[in-house]
């Protein structure tokens, strides 16, 4: 399978590539690469507006596409799949055109502590423009949500609960079905960002309750710039549109223009059409694999990898939940997280260092930032064991 992966055959400072750094982007097969290729030099052509055969296989392949990530996170229906650019759009979608027809003055918007910052600054922005207020989950020291507090924290006020599925710095799984019960207890529908999760587990947006799930086509295998909203169509139905211009029309007139159904109503212009069909062949790569194999093998790395990590003298792990997928953050005794990117980097082994995109996490553990490496399903223990290698080096070069 790794043969499938051509960067995973690759080099970084003339060292073979050990990547784990999964969470900010995977490496994507042959499959996917060679779908690009295929579209621009066979099928290009604009969708949705031609009569020609050429412009109609496009459009077929695209629609295709969409019925694949319909099918991949298990929507009622095509039209409930809206195409963007990728989480980080699905989330500002759902912020700006829900925010402006369902949130008043007092309202309130219910997140958590773990979020990433794409799931925080649209919901400030919404709330501030409507003078609304944002209520935070809080999170234990081992990185899992006081529930308790959080069904406390909803009201006749709360308009939205905006939740993680897996924390990007913590690796953390949310319990999102007990999350969404509570909340739509009350009346209040959940949106949930799950850039982090698809990769790596099945998604049934009807059984975990979600109203709004959101993914990017680039954690899981397949392009950038590309991604996918769910929305309960009864919802997307009645928000205003997010973009005006081409193919979000009905008709058009000086005095008056009227919309288009879903989902066409969220997209205007032209929108990443290789991106869109070749997403669909990554999703076809991992459909063709298990996903009690996939559990299985990426648990089995995580608690290879805690075990081996646990043993390095002054390293310490950030995270400890007790449902995690593949994520591994760490610090070491004086030694900054930036420093031990550095020196993995120099023994060919890619990691990420930084805070993560989610500074309430840090400051919440006192933390400056922390290194991390996350694992995919073409990771493997001997990626572990190098990775282990690389960082008994830090602790040599630092003492």
């Amino acid at each position: 399978m790794r043969r499938d992966f051509p960067l995973l055959g690759g080099s970084a400072n003339g060292k073979a590539l050990i990547y784990l750094d999964n969470a900010a982007t995977s490496q994507k097969p042959r499959q996917v690469i060679e779908a690009l290729t295929r579209f621009y030099a066979e099928e290009n052509a604009n969708i949705h507006r031609g009569v020609y055969e050429l412009s109609q296989r496009a459009t077929l392949a695209y629609e295709r596409a969409r019925a694949k990530v319909q099918r991949f996170v298990n929507a009622a229906d095509p039209h409930e799949i809206v195409f963007v650019r990728g989480t980080t759009e699905a989330i500002n979608l759902v912020a700006t055109t829900f925010c402006r027809s369902r949130l008043s003055a007092g309202d309130e918007i219910v997140v958590s502590t773990m979020e990433h910052h794409s799931n925080i600054v649209p919901w400030q922005i919404a709330c501030d423009r409507h003078g609304a207020h944002l209520r935070v989950i809080p999170m234990s020291d081992a990185g899992e949500l006081d529930l308790d507090r959080y069904a406390a924290l909803l009201s006749d006020r709360t308009k939205l609960v905006a939740v993680t599925h897996v924390s990007n710095s913590l690796g953390t799984i949310n319990p999102i079905r007990e999350i969404c019960r509570l909340a739509h207890e009350v009346g209040v529908p959940v949106l949930v960002d799950g850039a982090q999760a698809a990769p790596h587990m099945a998604i049934d947006v009807q059984d975990l309750g979600a109203d709004f799930y959101a993914i990017s086509g680039h954690k899981m295998f397949g392009p950038t710039g590309i991604g996918a909203l769910y929305g309960r169509a009864e919802l997307l139905d009645a928000l205003p549109p997010y973009q005006g211009g081409g193919e979000m029309i009905r008709s058009v007139s000086f005095e008056k223009t009227t919309y288009a159904p879903l989902p066409a109503k969220f997209e205007a212009g032209t929108p990443h059409i290789a991106g869109a069909i070749a997403l669909g062949v990554a999703i076809d790569y991992v459909r063709q694999l298990s996903w009690d194999w996939i559990r299985q093998h990426e648990h089995g790395l995580l608690e290879y990898a805690t075990t081996q990590l646990a043993s390095i003298t002054g390293l310490r792990l950030i995270g400890t939940a007790r449902e995690k997928a593949a994520v591994l953050s760490f610090v070491m005794d004086g030694v900054h997280a930036h420093d031990i990117g550095t020196i993995l980097d120099q023994e060919g082994i890619a990691i990420r260092a930084g805070h993560h995109c989610t500074q309430p996490v840090m400051e919440r553990l006192g933390l400056a930032a922390t290194a991390r490496a996350s694992l995919a399903f073409y990771n493997t223990r001997d990626d572990i064991d190098g990775l282990v290698r690389g960082i008994r080096k830090v602790r040599e070069v630092f003492g």
